[in-house]
């Protein structure tokens, strides 16, 4: 592999197949090179070219320091550009691109309910439908937005409808990946 640029780890850690999303563990002493390393994950090649998905708080076993998840500092009343902002905080592993930048955001809305709580409901999509990573980029937004002082409670759906297309990314994301 040209380029080849391994680092050990230094203990056991899970990961996940990308596109796929299957969960496999990877041992201690095994050796992976850091694709990118984006908001509060971290992509990384095997020897065999294998892309896996590690989760930033298991950033150690690759010798680096732990990324926080997507941590939202109270202060100030809520808005939801909070909501935005922690959003873009979460990255596709396959592309350096956030998912609010992808366009894979479709909707993201405040609901109050009559006894003051707060619920944020969003719509999200992947790229393809048949792509793994659905649950684990959901599970990303969950957490990311459940972090925001006065968020209540969280409703992630992945939907198809509309498919997403290039259309939807934005042009800044476009530009990044050359396709403008």
């Amino acid at each position: 592999m040209t380029g080849w640029n391994p680092v050990e780890l230094t203990r056991e850690c899970t990961a996940t197949t990308v596109p796929y999303g299957d969960r496999v563990v990877l041992d201690a002493g095994g050796l992976v090179q850091v694709v990118q390393r984006l908001g509060a994950s971290i992509t990384v090649r095997t020897q065999m070219g294998a892309l896996l998905r590690i989760d930033g708080t298991d950033a150690d076993a690759l010798g680096l320091d732990p990324v926080e998840a997507n941590r939202v500092t109270a202060g100030g009343p809520f808005e939801l550009g909070q909501v935005v902002d922690a959003l873009q905080q979460i990255y596709d592993p396959e592309i350096p691109v956030s998912i609010v930048e992808l366009g894979l955001v479709y909707r993201c809305e405040e609901v109050r309910a009559d006894d003051g709580t707060r619920r944020i409901e969003i719509d999200m999509t992947m790229t393809a439908p048949g792509c793994g990573m659905g649950d684990v980029l959901r599970a990303d937004a969950l957490r990311a937005v459940r972090s925001i002082p006065g968020v209540d409670d969280v409703d992630v759906r992945i939907v198809f409808d509309p498919p997403w297309n290039v259309g939807r990314m934005s042009e800044a994301a476009r530009l990044q990946l050359g396709l403008m």
